[in-house]
């Protein structure tokens, strides 16, 4: 995640011929009205009314990255001299020249992992629809990959990852994504190709180096080849680096190539097609996550984009589209795609259905979260969702799972109280649509990505849902006196309609006076204190 590539559209090498011509993708794309071009894409797209309805979704980001249990990019940073990932590798692990990555993608063994048990859950929690990690910038796929022999069901968990996620949330009545981040491994992986500045092994190149294929010879890995996995070399870290200062300011300066460069011709561009096809065509997501700015590899995400649309309608018996997530959008292509917004939302009601995504914590599991309570608390996490939803978008909110399968004692209490609330107040969210504002309030939510942080919602802040003639209410707090006051409802308001009865959602009738100076909603004594309430104002809308 927080990978930001390039728009730069990049031709098919000669490699694109090949997949095709050996039947790895037998339609280009799949028959249908979609083509794959921009203008097809934003000219003929509905984003289902399945995912508008849905409003909150749960994503597992799991990966070998978690068995560490040292937060975010430990694949790549474990390459990083002095870096915390470096340090706690070496003390751990071993030098990453003799104990690299790939070592850790043998040791994910997922052994206590019970995805129907967890699916269950988070659907108890109010999701809708659930989306699994098909693979990171690490370049490891997990499910039954045809076209990269480094996946799941033969290296770590010996298991389909993705299928069984699959096969329980839909047994669970879930809508089902999966998520593809490795359009960026070719350049992210890079670092697995140097070597230490200084220390007893300077100099010494990191096992992306120097292993290939006839290394593994009566190893685990026998018969791989390291070179697939790390994507060979493409950025060339020279010779003769010092110090750890002078790495770290050769790579920054480097790293900046990522939005100019593309792929090496022919290379990985064809085989990560052949792959995103695979895993679109084996497992028939509803919903498919690009972390990319705008669709990977130009042509190359076009195509994948129509195939998909086309197979999409060609599974639901033309009932349905599916959802296809990327970042970073034009104002031309927000009606090709629905735009997502990593950590981060909207100002105001957007014409188009956006979505959030955030995580209670790292995306990869941290422990040290756990160890010192640093996750995200549910309040926090409503005040996001209502948010969200009140400006026409949805929420995809991580669980941080741990390398064994499971998750933690604070993790399983964030989902047991964020339970009920989502029980009770679920009719204010699901289905709805937005208002004619979002709402009203001192807290002013600035548009972009990872600015969350910045926003502190309070008792004032009202954020507004509708839903059949009804305008739902959602105070993000909870009033000192007890006593919701919303201003925009004032009695003679633009806009404002007569209130004739209020609701509390999961409580019943409710007190409430509206006049000049706005709509006044009584909290009954024995609810006060709480940190949300949804109010239904039925013929309000």
């Amino acid at each position: 995640m927080g990978v930001r590539p390039d728009r730069r559209q990049f031709a098919l090498g000669s490699a694109a011929a090949a997949l095709t011509a050996s039947g790895a993708w037998s339609q280009s794309p799949a028959a249908g009205p979609f083509q794959a071009s921009w203008e097809s894409l934003a000219t003929r797209y509905q984003v289902p009314d399945w995912y508008r309805d849905a409003k909150f979704g749960i994503w597992a980001h799991w990966s070998a990255q978690c068995v560490p249990e040292q937060g975010d990019w430990y694949a790549r940073n474990m390459y990083m001299q002095g870096s915390p990932h470096y340090q706690y590798h070496l003390q751990n692990y071993g030098h990453p020249a003799d104990f690299g990555f790939m070592n850790l993608n043998h040791l994910w063994t997922a052994d206590r992992w019970e995805p129907e048990t967890l699916i269950r859950r988070y659907a108890a929690a109010g999701a809708k629809y659930f989306v699994s990690l098909a693979n990171h910038h690490d370049n490891f796929d997990n499910y039954n990959s045809r076209h990269h022999p480094w996946n799941a069901v033969n290296i770590g968990p010996k298991r389909d990852i993705v299928g069984t996620w699959a096969k329980a949330a839909r047994a669970a009545g879930l809508k089902f994504g999966v998520s593809n981040h490795s359009s960026h491994a070719w350049h992210w992986f890079q670092v697995a190709y140097g070597y230490d500045a200084e220390g007893p092994r300077a100099g010494q190149r990191y096992d992306a180096f120097r292993l290939t294929r006839t290394d593994g010879a009566g190893k685990w890995w026998a018969g791989y080849d390291p070179q697939t996995l790390y994507t060979g070399r493409h950025l060339v870290i020279p010779d003769g680096i010092k110090t750890i200062a002078e790495m770290n300011a050769w790579h920054n300066a480097n790293d900046r190539k990522w939005f100019e460069t593309p792929p090496p011709e022919g290379d990985f561009g064809e085989t990560w097609k052949a792959r995103c096809l695979d895993l679109i065509d084996s497992y028939q997501p509803d919903l498919l996550y690009f972390d990319d700015t705008g669709l990977p590899f130009g042509q190359i995400g076009l195509d994948i984009a129509a195939h998909y649309y086309n197979s999409a309608l060609r599974w639901s018996g033309g009932s349905a589209m599916g959802v296809l997530n990327a970042k970073g959008l034009p104002e031309e292509h927000k009606s090709a795609l629905v735009e997502d917004h990593e950590r981060g939302g909207v100002g105001a009601v957007t014409p188009h259905p956006f979505q959030t995504d955030t995580c209670i914590g790292d995306w990869h599991y941290r422990r040290s979260l756990l160890e010192n309570h640093r996750y995200k608390t549910v309040p926090t996490v409503v005040h996001i969702l209502l948010d969200t939803v009140a400006k026409n978008g949805n929420l995809l909110l991580s669980i941080p799972v741990r390398g064994n399968g499971t998750i933690d004692e604070d993790e399983s209490r964030f989902l047991d109280d964020l339970t009920p609330w989502m029980q009770a107040n679920g009719d204010g969210i699901y289905g709805t649509r937005p208002w004619r504002i979002s709402g009203e309030g001192p807290t002013q939510v600035q548009a972009g990505a990872f600015n969350e942080n910045r926003n502190v919602f309070t008792a004032r802040d009202i954020r507004f849902t509708t839903k059949a003639g009804a305008l739902y209410a959602f105070a993000l707090g909870s009033p000192d006196d007890g006593v919701v006051r919303i201003a925009g409802l004032a009695d003679g308001a633009a806009g404002a309609r007569r209130i004739e009865r209020a609701e509390l959602l999961g409580a019943g009738p409710v007190p409430f006076r509206q006049d000049a100076s706005g709509l006044s909603l009584t909290i009954p004594d024995a609810k006060r204190g709480g940190f949300a309430y949804g109010f239904r104002l039925p013929g309000a809308a």
